[in-house]
C-alpha cells in the first residue's frame, strides 16, 4: 500500500472516511478549466450553464472514482481487512487498508471489486442515456452528433461515460499496482501456493507497463509537445516506483518468511486491570513506569484497550479519581491496537496502527493479552534479515 500525507476529509460513506489530498485540488480546476470551452461549444447555451455542467460533470467523475475505490472497501472490510480511509489524489484513488490480503481468494475478490463497481457506474449510464433519448439512438447520444437534442444532461452523461470505461480499461491492465496486476497476482499465488511468486510476476509487468506508458507519454512530448504526454510520463513514474517497491518487499518477504509477531514480542507486558481506580493507576503505572499509555485488561485478561496519561490525568483533576480505567479506556479502536501472536511480521510493514502509536498488542485466539511488539523491535528483525544494513 502507497503511504500518502494526511488528507482534507470531505465525507463518511458507509463508515469510510473519504478524504482529498492536496493534490487532488490541481486536477480538479484543471479539468474543468480544459473542459468549460469544449462544453460550451457543445451546448450552445449561456456560458453558466456550460459552465455549471462542467463542474457537476467533473465532480460526478470523482464520484465515479469513489464508487471504484468503495468497492475496494466493502469487500475487503467484508474479509475482515479494516479500511482506514479512501482517498482521491492527482492520479485517481487509493483505498487504505490495515493489512494487505491472507489469501489468494481474498487478494482476487479485492482486487476485482473495483473494476466491477466501475462497470456499475457504465451501465447506470447507458440505462439512462437509453431512458432519455432510447435504444435505437443509443449511438447518436454517445458521440453527440446533430440528430439529437444535446442537453447538460445528455452532455455530462456522454462524457462521463467514455471516461469510466477509459477508467475501467486501465485498471485491468495485467500491471502491478493496478487491479488487473493484482488479479494476476491472486492467480499466479493460488497457483504456486507463494504469494511472493504472484507479487514478482505482477510488479514485473508492472514495470514493462510503466516503461510503455512512459515511452508513449515522451513520444507525444517530444512530437506534439503535448500536456497528455507529461502525464503519462509522471503517471508511469509513479506505477514504476510502486512496482519496484513491490519487488523490494518481496524480497524482504522472502528473507523474513516464517518470522512470527510471537518470535519477537515482549511476552511480559504490563497491563492495567480494568477495574484499577484512576488515582492508584496514576501513582503504580503512568508514574512508575514513565509511559504515555498502558494497555488495558479484564480480569481473564483479555485485552480491551489502550490507556492514555492524559485522561487518566484529567479525569483526576477534575475530581473523578474513583473512575476505574476501564472507563476511560479508548476502547472504539481496540481492533486497531492489537495483532495475533501467531500472525507473521510481514503484515506489520504496512500496520498504520503500529506507526501511529509505535507498538501492537499481541493477543491470543481468545483475545488475551500475551505479549507486546513493537516498531523497533520489527525494525530490528528486519536489521537482521538484511545483515544489519539498514539504517
Amino acid at each position: 500500500m502507497m503511504r500518502r500525507s494526511s488528507s482534507f476529509k470531505l465525507m463518511n460513506v458507509f463508515g469510510f472516511r473519504v478524504g482529498v489530498d492536496a493534490s487532488w485540488f490541481l486536477i480538479l480546476f484543471l479539468l474543468i478549466f480544459v473542459l468549460s470551452g469544449p462544453f460550451r461549444a457543445t451546448l450552445h447555451s449561456s456560458d453558466g450553464i456550460a459552465y455549471l455542467t462542467t463542474v457537476v460533470s467533473v465532480l460526478l467523475l470523482f464520484v465515479s472514482l469513489i464508487i471504484h475505490e468503495l468497492g475496494h472497501a466493502l469487500v475487503a472490510r467484508r474479509q475482515g481487512i479494516e479500511v482506514k480511509q479512501i482517498d482521491l489524489f492527482l492520479f485517481g484513488g487509493l483505498t487504505q487498508m490495515s493489512r494487505d490480503a491472507a489469501t489468494p481468494g481474498e487478494d482476487f475478490k479485492i482486487a476485482v471489486a473495483g473494476p466491477l463497481a466501475t462497470l456499475a457506474v457504465i451501465l447506470v449510464c447507458l440505462g439512462v442515456d437509453v431512458a432519455i433519448v432510447g435504444a435505437h439512438r443509443l449511438t447518436h447520444a454517445i458521440v453527440l452528433d446533430n440528430d439529437i437534442q444535446i442537453t447538460p444532461v445528455l452532455l455530462s452523461l456522454s462524457w462521463l461515460l467514455p471516461m469510466n470505461v477509459l477508467l475501467l480499461l486501465f485498471n485491468i491492465v495485467p500491471a502491478f499496482p493496478l487491479d488487473g496486476g493484482r488479479i494476476v497476482r491472486s492467480i499466479v499465488w493460488r497457483v504456486t501456493g507463494e504469494k511472493r511468486r504472484g507479487t514478482q510476476v505482477a510488479a514485473k509487468m508492472g514495470q514493462g507497463f510503466a516503461l510503455l506508458l512512459g515511452g508513449i507519454g515522451l513520444w507525444l512530448l517530444l512530437s506534439s509537445g503535448s500536456f497528455g504526454g507529461l502525464w503519462l510520463i509522471a503517471l508511469a513514474f509513479i506505477l514504476g516506483q510502486s512496482a519496484r517497491g513491490a519487488l523490494i518487499q518481496s524480497a524482504l518477504t522472502e528473507r523474513i518468511e516464517g518470522v512470527r509477531v510471537a518470535d519477537i514480542m515482549d511476552t511480559q507486558p504490563v497491563a492495567i486491570p480494568a477495574p484499577t481506580p484512576v488515582g492508584q493507576a496514576l501513582d503504580e503505572y503512568f508514574l512508575r513506569y514513565r509511559w504515555a499509555w498502558f494497555p488495558v485488561v479484564d480480569e481473564t485478561g483479555r485485552f480491551m484497550g489502550i490507556a492514555r496519561q492524559e485522561r487518566a490525568q484529567a479525569s483526576f483533576d477534575a475530581g473523578e479519581g474513583w473512575l476505574t480505567m476501564g472507563a476511560l479506556l479508548e476502547s472504539g479502536e481496540a481492533s486497531s491496537w492489537r495483532v495475533q501472536e501467531d500472525r507473521p511480521i510481514t503484515e506489520l510493514l504496512a500496520s498504520d496502527s503500529l506507526r501511529r502509536l509505535g507498538a501492537l498488542m499481541a493477543v491470543d485466539g481468545e483475545g488475551v493479552l500475551r505479549g507486546v511488539v513493537t516498531a523497533e523491535q520489527v525494525r530490528r528483525a528486519l536489521q537482521s534479515a538484511f545483515g544489519g544494513s539498514m539504517a
